[in-house]
């Protein structure tokens, strides 16, 4: 159920909790805009600053890519691949869905990764070769998740972050041909995938520190994520997630 990389980070979810949460709807809290208007909170400068320093004190030769202070995925050894608030704009408002995502990639492979939510009172991870894993509140025993085994798109709970985003005639051929749709979005909707309350995921826009740690959480629990084109990547600028059985309809519905 665990490594010594796993273990690391969950650890680094606490260190990133105890700067997080205590600014969660604080009265003070600091929001500025990038170049591409997206925010940032002084929150997730402090909590990437605080990932790095406690990262590299343990991990001196792995590499970092980090949302606030940049860095480059490995393609070979190991990286780190952190989003300290996943979910800013959330974050920001004073909503709860939000969370830290840390991932580990290996020769450019997520192996591990750790989705932290703690204004909800969640947590989900996951190692290649141990499983996916979730605790349902604080203090709660872990219980491994699996993703669900719906077999019909037509039947299929279906999730993004925010629909206009795609063009209109691949998000409407999509929320046509399911069963029902939601806009969970950002970490929650792919979490709700790996624990099979949700069958389909899809954002047209997603960063590497958006996806990494998704990967191995998805994989353990028997699903699967890769870009709109299909490809097994986290990097490809977007991303689909699915219990696997139904990745190839939704790709073909999504591209039709």
């Amino acid at each position: 159920m665990s490594t010594p990389d796993l273990d690391l980070a969950l650890r680094l979810a606490d260190t990133a909790d105890a700067v997080t949460l205590p600014r969660f709807r604080a009265a003070d809290l600091r929001v500025t805009r990038k170049p591409d208007r997206t925010p940032v909170t002084d929150a997730d400068t402090a909590a990437e600053a605080a990932l790095r320093a406690a990262n590299g004190a343990e991990r001196t030769d792995d590499t970092v890519l980090g949302e606030e202070e940049g860095g480059d995925v490995a393609d070979t050894g190991r990286g780190w691949v952190l989003d300290p608030i996943d979910g800013t704009k959330n974050f920001s408002r004073g909503l709860p869905v939000w969370a830290t995502l840390i991932g580990l990639t290996v020769d450019g492979t997520p192996a591990v990764g750790v989705v932290s939510a703690p204004a909800l009172g969640r947590r989900w991870w996951g190692a290649t070769g141990h499983g996916a894993w979730t605790t349902d509140s604080p203090g709660a025993p872990p219980r491994r998740i699996r993703v669900s085994a719906v077999a019909d798109l037509a039947d299929a709970y279906l999730s993004t972050t925010d629909f206009r985003s795609f063009t209109a005639d691949s998000w409407t051929r999509l929320a046509t041909a399911v069963w029902e749709t939601r806009a969970f979005g950002d970490f929650w909707q792919y979490c709700l995938v790996a624990e099979g309350a949700v069958d389909v995921a899809v954002d047209a826009g997603a960063s590497p520190w958006d996806l990494a740690a998704l990967v191995p959480i998805l994989a353990e629990a028997g699903g699967r994520l890769t870009s709109l084109a299909g490809a097994d990547t986290f990097r490809g600028g977007d991303g689909i997630a699915t219990n696997g059985v139904l990745h190839e309809q939704a790709l073909k519905t999504l591209a039709s």
